[in-house]
């Protein structure tokens, strides 16, 4: 019975030996050549593509190496050459003349007597010209010459010139597609969508983040519950709204809000425009929305949000001509839309501030179930606005954010988080290291009336004209009942056309306005032009601005307000019904007759300049508190609103008494 250990002891003993012999043997063995590691050391590269070529190159230039040396000189050289006994043997070629010193027969024999002696054989080239006196030349001169047929390229030479575009084309198209696939965003990936996925929870935005639009929160906390607690829902039966349009002018915050919904939810949110979807091949935006539905299931629950969706949900047929691959584009989105399972967990929030070009099938229950209005802020809101984006600014503790909210009447989140960035940044421009109110009181007029321009120099006599222009503005929003109190008084140029400006600031947020407030309005825009003729006996160009809106406000109480006595209440649209409401612009339509467009425009006529008499016989009253702040303003070049009114307050006083 043999022993097992020593058996296995001589069976490792055989196997080292045989190790030993395949590393010290020389030569490569077949199984390793063929083995799988082994060709893995070898892989395509572009480097072997590139040595092959220079291989080409020097095979190619070996074998075109002229026998000879040669020695290129001027073709009247050569013939001088020829003349003079030097050059005794001539081949011409079909685009060169080659010499040679010695005859063939004279080459013959030196090649004979060993190859050492070929060095002795000396050539000469030129370029071949059309010269008809060469051949005469060398018959005169007893000079050998024969010519020599066109060469055709050899086979390496003919391999080499189709094979070399081809590598090229070949190495240049793998590149190009592997770019491609690698981004997924190259020709061949047209069909893919562009949307932005952000993961869950990383949008960096709650609720808490968001101010000023309250009610609109309340809506969508619904469906963040829905998102987090889905089975609520389905055990009673409810079904979620599978989609929601956030409508609300520009800067309201639409965005901000889609992004709260997903960072409070925790779920993916993908993120695409409207114009994403459509490019100029046909096709392309109805495989996009196939492809963003398709991985949105996938992920759910999450959320699609497409902001500026009226770019391709526009009325269908709307227009001339109309956009085939837009339309393409909506009816796959209605189709994806309409066929979501409401259990999904795949909520579709749309962005627009024009939801009246909308299609109408886009805007049924069943896709776009709930419309949340996104609104302007009203006072409270602004101030929690700025609150907010007041976190990130190192702000000074005395200033008041209360002033800047009543100061900002009018104005969406965009624009006082603009505020409060301009503020910062006036504060850093004076070396301070913390935002004033100041800067917030600058900030608001260059929102409202643009960037001073301080350089920009005018005359003596516009300055006076511009300073009783603008008193004119301020006395009568002053003494005009309904009207806005004078914030400030500058004649300091702003903006592009703005040679001075009167800031009038609300004190609280109106929603609707009457006629008389309206008319106070146009006294106040009147009141610039007003103090110009009392002045100057004349007008400038200096009211044009005003007189446009003071025009454009009176005609749209007749026509829009019905506040005119023969069309009272009564509404007269300047356009064609279904283009405004479709977005587009008026092209001259009316629904009325000539003769009461002839009656609008008589009577806008009369009412403005009814107002203009009554503000000139105002200001005629106080002409002397006219002159007296107008020369204080072209010495200050601002007076605010407190000095303002105690102006006018010591004047009337001093009246009384005498």
């Amino acid at each position: 019975m043999p022993n097992d250990d020593n058996s296995e002891s001589q069976g490792k003993w055989d196997a080292r030996k045989q190790d030993k012999d395949r590393k010290t043997e020389p030569g490569i063995h077949l199984n390793d050549l063929f083995s799988k590691d082994n060709w893995k050391k070898y892989h395509f590269s572009l480097w072997y593509f590139l040595m092959m070529i220079v291989i080409l190159f020097v095979i190619n230039n070996f074998i075109s190496t002229p026998q000879h040396p040669q020695q290129a000189i001027e073709y009247n050289v050569f013939k001088l050459m020829i003349e003079e006994g030097d050059i005794r043997r001539v081949e011409i070629q079909d685009r060169e003349l080659i010499g040679y010193t010695l005859t063939s027969e004279q080459i013959s024999r030196l090649q004979q007597d060993g190859f050492g002696d070929q060095q002795r054989i000396t050539s000469y080239s030129t370029y071949r010209l059309d010269d008809p006196s060469l051949v005469p030349l060398l018959d005169q001169k007893g000079v050998e010459y024969y010519a020599v047929p066109p060469q055709e390229p050899g086979l390496i030479a003919t391999l080499f010139s189709w094979l070399f575009p081809l590598i090229i084309l070949v190495v240049f198209w793998r590149f190009l597609f592997a770019r491609m696939n690698k981004s997924g965003q190259g020709v061949m990936a047209f069909g893919q969508n562009k949307a932005k996925i952000v993961a869950e929870g990383d949008t960096g935005v709650r609720f808490s983040d968001v101010a000023g639009v309250d009610e609109s929160k309340y809506e969508l906390e619904e469906v963040v519950d829905f998102l987090k607690l889905p089975e609520r829902y389905v055990e009673i039966g409810g079904k979620i709204p599978k989609g929601l349009l956030l409508v609300g002018p520009p800067g309201t915050g639409k965005t901000l809000l889609a992004r709260a919904v997903a960072g409070e939810a925790g779920v993916p949110f993908f993120r695409m425009s409207g114009a994403d979807f459509v490019e100029m091949f046909v096709g392309v935006g109805a495989a996009r929305v196939r492809d963003l539905f398709r991985q949105a299931r996938e992920k759910s629950p999450c959320i699609i949000f497409i902001d500026e969706i009226d770019a391709i949900g526009k009325t269908r047929g709307a227009g001339i001509g109309g956009n085939d691959e837009r339309e393409q584009t909506l009816n796959q989105l209605l189709v994806e839309m309409d066929g979501f399972d409401a259990r999904a967990g795949v909520i579709i929030i749309g962005a627009t501030n024009r939801p009246e070009i909308l299609d109408p099938a886009l805007l049924r229950p069943g896709r776009f179930d709930r419309q949340v209005l996104i609104p302007k802020p009203d006072l409270s809101g602004r101030e929690h606005i700025l609150k907010i984006h007041a976190r990130q600014v190192k702000m000074d503790p005395k200033i008041d954010l209360r002033k800047v909210a009543q100061a900002t009447a009018g104005l969406a989140g965009a624009d006082l988080a603009n505020i409060i960035n301009e503020a910062a940044l006036l504060a850093v421009r004076d070396k301070r290291k913390k935002v004033n109110q100041s800067d917030l009181s600058e900030a608001i007029e260059k929102t409202f009336a643009g960037l001073q321009r301080k350089n920009r120099v005018m005359n003596v006599k516009e300055r006076e004209r511009i300073a009783n222009h603008e008193t004119g503005h301020a006395l009568t929003a002053y003494f005009t009942e309904g009207s806005d109190p004078v914030t400030k008084i500058s004649i300091i140029p702003r903006g592009i056309g703005a040679l001075g400006y009167t800031l009038q600031l609300p004190t609280e947020d109106r929603f609707i306005m009457s006629q008389t407030e309206l008319l106070s309005l146009v006294d106040v825009l009147m009141g610039g032009r007003a103090a110009e003729e009392l002045i100057y006996s004349e007008v400038s160009t200096g009211a044009a601005n005003d007189i446009s809106r003071a025009s454009d406000l009176v005609r749209r109480m007749i026509t829009e307000f019905g506040m005119s006595e023969k069309f009272r209440n009564i509404s007269l649209p300047s356009g064609n019904a279904q283009d405004q409401m479709l977005g587009f612009p008026q092209r001259g339509m009316r629904e009325y007759s000539e003769a009461t467009q002839q009656y609008i425009d008589d009577e806008t006529s009369n009412i403005v300049n009814s107002r203009y008499q009554l503000v000139l016989e105002r200001l005629k009253e106080h002409k002397p508190l006219l002159e007296q702040i107008a020369a204080l303003l072209l010495e200050q070049e601002v007076i605010d609103g407190e000095e303002f009114k105690h102006l006018i307050e010591s004047h009337l006083s001093e009246k009384v008494e005498s």
